[in-house]
């Protein structure tokens, strides 16, 4: 993160600074830009009157869920997720988030990696088999890194519906995500290349965390304060993700009878 000020203080500069746009990020699938913050912070603005429509996720509600799951990360502690608010801007009212990682491009990073089958290095967790562009067998892994298996915990407690390789940061040396829209859903949409964690025990400590959360949640004005953003329907489901990943006592393990991965992988 381009800078060393604390998270509730970015939070606080996003919300009352001054918006400069730089440029837009054509990569994108909804309308996203790169904007400065008061002159000093750059920050992804997402406004909601570019969000693309979708078949699964009512419209308009996307950049709610960008500030919903910043909000969870922070109440169970994993840190992960830039500093996140919402408010008006240049093209309307949107998600407006710290911008981690260079400033030029994405950036590559070792993560995630695809070999031949039976060439999977030391320390990486397959995910998937499958065929590269020359029809060639590949396997799609992971790190076995415990900042992955923070975020894979935390995709497993908001229904992270496109958990794509890209969406991964490194950024001075610490690891974030982004892309939170497509979380919070009422129904199991869990997709990911973070797969290799499946149905592993979970740590004391991971336990403790998720408990910790669920009591927190239970708080009114925590729950005022996402029954805001998200729907009562989609609280409540994310309280029985909470209370099954306790009683399993374990990750997520691949659905079988729904696509798990996010597309395109990277």
């Amino acid at each position: 993160m381009p800078t060393d000020t604390g998270a509730d203080e970015l939070a606080a500069l996003l919300e009352r600074g001054d918006l400069e746009v730089e440029g837009r990020l054509t990569h994108a699938s909804n309308a996203v830009y790169r904007v400065i913050v008061d002159g000093s912070v750059r920050a992804v603005y997402k406004p909601v009157r570019g969000e693309r429509p979708l078949w699964d996720f009512p419209d308009g509600t996307l950049a709610a869920r960008e500030l919903t799951s910043y909000l969870i990360s922070r109440l169970g502690g994993w840190h992960r997720i830039p500093p996140t608010v919402l408010r008006e801007g240049p093209l309307g009212p949107g998600s407006l988030q710290v911008w981690v990682g260079p400033l030029d491009v994405t950036g590559d990073h070792d993560l995630l990696r695809v070999d031949p089958p039976g060439e999977l290095p030391e320390g990486y967790r397959p995910v998937v088999q499958a065929q590269d562009e020359y029809f060639a067998d590949v396997v799609v892994s992971h790190a076995d890194d415990p900042a992955l298996r923070e975020i894979a915990l935390l995709d497993a407690v908001l229904n992270n519906a496109d958990r794509k390789a890209t969406a991964l940061i490194i950024d001075d040396g610490d690891l974030f995500a982004i892309d939170h829209g497509l979380t919070m859903h009422e129904e199991p949409k869990l997709r990911t290349v973070l797969w290799g964690y499946a149905g592993e025990p979970l740590s004391p400590e991971e336990t403790a965390q998720l408990t910790d959360l669920q009591s927190l949640l239970s708080g009114d004005q925590v729950r005022d304060l996402l029954g805001q953003l998200i729907t009562e329907t989609e609280l409540t489901a994310l309280d029985r993700r909470i209370r099954k990943l306790l009683r399993d006592e374990a990750m997520p393990p691949v659905p079988p009878h729904r696509h798990p991965l996010p597309w395109p992988l990277w």
